[in-house]
C-alpha cells in the first residue's frame, strides 16, 4: 500500500512526474468536455485523473502515522486541485460564450451537490479503500475512478468561476470537498476494519529513519468534523432542492387544472429566483383572468405573488394555404 500510494523512495521522482503530467492532462480533457457539454468527455478525463494518489496517501499515513509522508500527501493534494481549478479557468477563457449552470449540464450536474452525492462518495471511498488493500478488487478502481469524479467538480469551479457563476463555483468546490471527505472518512474505517495500524504493530515492523509520528486521534477528528462540516451545506442543498421541487410540482398542477377549463396550454413553469415561479401559457384570443388561478394556488397552500403568469399568444394557420 506504500508503494501504491506513497510519493518517497527511489521512484520518488518518476511518481511525481506521472502524476503531474496525467494531472494536467486530465484537466484539459475534463474542461473540454465541460466546455463542449460532453459527457463522454468528462468520464474519459475521470479515468486518467491521478488525483484519488495524494487522497489516499493522505489517508493511509494518518493511519499509520507518518508525518513526513501526510504532508507530501496533502501539499499534492492541494496543488493538484489548485492546478486544476487554474487549467478550468484558462480553458474557461477560450470559450465563446459563458459556461454556467443554466446553458450547461456538466456544471448543472456539479452546481449543486446533496446528501445523495455524499452518500455515493462514502460508498465509493470504501470501494477504493477496499481495492488498495486487496489486491483482487483493484480491476474496480476504474470504475472508483468514474464514481468518485474529483478533477471534473475541480475544473468546473475555474470555468464557473470565469465566467462569473460564483454559485455553481462554489457548489462544485463542495462537491470535491464532500468526495475527499468521503474517501478520507472511510478510508480510516477500511484500514481499522483490516487491522491496518501505526509503524510497531504490523508484522513487529519498526518505522524508518526519520519517520515522525502523527497524532492519530487528532488526524481522525479532524476528518470526522470535515465530513460534518460538508454535511451541513450539503443538507441545505437537499432541502432547498426539494422544498423547489415540490412547489413547482404544486404549481404546475395548479396551472394545468386551470389552463383545463380557460382553453388554455401550459407550456412549462419555471423557477425563476427568491421562490418565483413563472408560467408561461398559450391558447385564446387575449390575455385570460387569472382569478381562478390564484384561488386554485392559495387552496394549494401557494402564496400567488410569488407566481407570475407569461401569456404567449398563439396563431394557428394551414399548411396548405
Amino acid at each position: 500500500m506504500r508503494e501504491s500510494v506513497f510519493l518517497d523512495g527511489p521512484k520518488r521522482r518518476r511518481k511525481i512526474q506521472r502524476f503531474w503530467i496525467l494531472l494536467s492532462l486530465s484537466s484539459v480533457i475534463a474542461a473540454a468536455g465541460v466546455v463542449g457539454d460532453s459527457t463522454a468527455t468528462v468520464i474519459g478525463a475521470m479515468i486518467v485523473a491521478p488525483m484519488m494518489l495524494p487522497i489516499q496517501g493522505t489517508m493511509l499515513a494518518t493511519v499509520l502515522g507518518d508525518r513526513r509522508n501526510l504532508t507530501l500527501s496533502l501539499l499534492m493534494m492541494i496543488g493538484g486541485a489548485a492546478a486544476a481549478i487554474a487549467i478550468g479557468y484558462a480553458v474557461g477563457l477560450l470559450a465563446a460564450s459563458p459556461i454556467t449552470e443554466q446553458t450547461n449540464s456538466q456544471v448543472a450536474a456539479r452546481a449543486t451537490p446533496g446528501l445523495i452525492d455524499l452518500l455515493a462518495a462514502l460508498a465509493t471511498g470504501a470501494v477504493g479503500s477496499i481495492a488498495l488493500v486487496r489486491k483482487d478488487i483493484s480491476d474496480t478502481l476504474p470504475g472508483v475512478a468514474i464514481a468518485i469524479s474529483l478533477v471534473p467538480p475541480l475544473v468546473v469551479v475555474g470555468i464557473a468561476a470565469e465566467s462569473g457563476d460564483l454559485g455553481s463555483s462554489i457548489g462544485s468546490l463542495i462537491l470535491f470537498i464532500a468526495n475527499v471527505a468521503a474517501i478520507l472518512g472511510t478510508g480510516v474505517v477500511i484500514m481499522a476494519i483490516y487491522r491496518v495500524q501505526r509503524w510497531g504493530r504490523i508484522g513487529h515492523q519498526t518505522p524508518p529513519p526519520g519517520t515522525k509520528a502523527v497524532n492519530r486521534k487528532r488526524s481522525n477528528i479532524a476528518i470526522a468534523g470535515m465530513l460534518v462540516l460538508v454535511a451541513i451545506p450539503l443538507s441545505a442543498s437537499t432541502w432547498i432542492t426539494t422544498t423547489l421541487n415540490t412547489q413547482q410540482a404544486t404549481i404546475t398542477q395548479a396551472a394545468r387544472a386551470w389552463a383545463l377549463t380557460s382553453n388554455l396550454d401550459v407550456i412549462s413553469v419555471d423557477y425563476v429566483s427568491a421562490l418565483s415561479y413563472l408560467v408561461r401559457i398559450t391558447g385564446g384570443e387575449q390575455a385570460p383572468e387569472v382569478a381562478d388561478l390564484t384561488d386554485r394556488l392559495t387552496a394549494a397552500g401557494v402564496d400567488p405573488s410569488t407566481v407570475d403568469v407569461e401569456w404567449i399568444p398563439s396563431v394557428r394557420v394551414n399548411a396548405g394555404d
